[in-house]
């Protein structure tokens, strides 16, 4: 919402494209949400699945006037240079998609908006299919359009529509850069056990704050799991590949559940290759359900370049389908004397998903002897390795791992409380906070704010002798 009104209020908007996988919440954003709020009586809403009368003229001509004229007779609304257009699944409309180029050179006083599922993957189909002629290709409008990426509920907005006064702690605790209370902490671990069984899929996570109920969630998550594979017909080239797109989505609990979590297209199919699996891998990517993170070298430089295009791991969107896919019984994610049995990989799995919500790209580090970070990321200048454990852990791999790259902040994002020791440089991180983590990452200021609580714990230990001194009558 504030990224949308950001947009808004730009003094040179372009038309706005939003991505995201199906069910993640596009068309309640816009249409019950923002336009209601900021828009009143003042937008018109256009669904190309529906409106057929709409999608067949649109189809014939990309002039933005033209197109705003006919929507307001077949409507029978006024439309001004303040009213709002939503155009919703757009990739059953691909010609209004190169209309927003137009939109954009001719007609950018008109605030518009245009989202749907799987649009590049239609493009690309259209543009490749055999027998296509060249008028019927449809043009991306790059450089004429602004991009925004809408990711399932994280943590942060599961906790907002749970828990605000938690969240509100949680949030001065980073910014005072102190723990939290022992029962807050543990309050916040509980919620955050109940978030990754339920995950951030809208439907599923309404369904459990309206009941309570953590299996009628779950049979949502179920019901939108089976709908992603039946998606997967959708606009690909052969059955072939649609049988390799359902076996790696089904796969990634699997493909993570092992000593080498690296990606292996053996586990897919017998004797396949890598290369065999790119087409399925860049669909189900395309198609927002899937994050691919990239292996780096053993000695890491800038900018972050992954070290080959055969090492790489995959994750799935929403921690509550991965969760759903693992077939753990919810009562691992419940029960606390079970919470210790859980793999630290529905951990890694739910960091990768923050990290990509706040546009983090993913990549990992991996050395000799199972030595690895499971994120490496670049931020304020500096190569920041992100370490994810269920609880204690050693510092063996970051001791590897700085054996061959610069001795500087590392993160270690677990169960434990926040906490900073100075000698190892080394930011402990709850896994609850992870969204703040991220948040300072992406604006370059964590290594700053850590300066800052490295000079502040200086001064208390100076203090600290001055009291023992006086004590001492020194």
């Amino acid at each position: 919402m504030q990224d949308l009104v950001r947009w808004k209020d730009h003094p040179r908007r372009k038309p706005l494209m939003i991505w995201g996988a199906r069910q993640a919440g596009k068309t309640y954003l816009l249409r019950d949400q923002f336009a209601p709020l900021y828009f009143a009586n003042r937008y018109v809403y256009i669904d190309f699945r529906l409106e057929k009368s709409i999608r067949d003229y649109c189809m014939d001509t990309v002039d933005p006037l033209e197109i705003v004229r006919f929507i307001a007779v077949e409507k029978n609304v006024k439309i001004t240079k303040d009213t709002l257009l939503i155009f919703d699944e757009i990739q059953e409309c691909p010609a209004i998609i190169t209309a927003l180029k137009y939109f954009c050179q001719n007609a950018r006083e008109y605030p518009v908006i245009a989202t749907g599922s799987m649009v590049r993957i239609r493009l690309w189909r259209l543009n490749h299919k055999r027998g296509s002629r060249k008028q019927e290709n449809y043009l991306f409008p790059v450089g004429k359009i602004n991009e925004l990426k809408l990711f399932p509920m994280s943590f942060e907005e599961f906790l907002l529509n749970r828990n605000p006064s938690l969240l509100d702690m949680i949030r001065s605790g980073w910014k005072r850069q102190q723990p939290l209370n022992p029962s807050f902490h543990e309050l916040a671990m509980q919620q955050l056990y109940d978030y990754l069984l339920v995950g951030g899929m809208p439907e599923a996570v309404d369904e459990f704050l309206e009941t309570g109920d953590y299996r009628a969630a779950r049979t949502i998550i179920e019901e939108l799991y089976n709908n992603y594979l039946g998606d997967m017909e959708l606009y690909q080239a052969s059955p072939e590949s649609v049988m390799r797109s359902r076996a790696i989505f089904r796969h990634i609990y699997a493909e993570l559940n092992k000593e080498n979590r690296n990606f292996r297209s053996s586990m897919i199919e017998d004797k396949a290759k890598t290369r065999d699996m790119r087409a399925p891998i860049d669909w189900l990517t395309t198609a927002c359900v899937v994050h691919q993170s990239w292996q780096l070298p053993e000695h890491i430089t800038r900018p972050l370049i992954q070290e080959d295009d055969s090492s790489f791991r995959l994750y799935l969107h929403d921690i509550g389908m991965f969760s759903y896919e693992s077939g753990e019984n919810a009562s691992s994610f419940l029960l606390k004397e079970q919470q210790n049995t859980l793999s630290g990989i529905f951990f890694e799995n739910y960091a990768a998903n923050e990290l990509m919500a706040k546009g983090i790209p993913l990549y990992y580090w991996k050395g000799k002897n199972s030595a690895e970070m499971e994120f490496v990321v670049d931020s304020g200048n500096q190569i920041i390795p992100i370490d994810v454990k269920r609880g204690r852990g050693t510092l063996n791999s970051l001791v590897k791992f700085r054996n061959h790259n610069k001795n500087g902040l590392a993160v270690k994002l677990s169960a434990n409380q926040y906490g900073y020791s100075e000698d190892q440089k080394l930011l402990t991180v709850p896994l609850y906070a992870c969204f703040l983590l991220a948040e300072d990452l992406k604006s370059g200021q964590l290594a700053l704010s850590v300066h800052r609580l490295s000079r502040e714990s200086d001064l208390d230990h100076l203090h600290i002798q001055a009291g023992e001194h006086r004590l001492l009558g020194v």
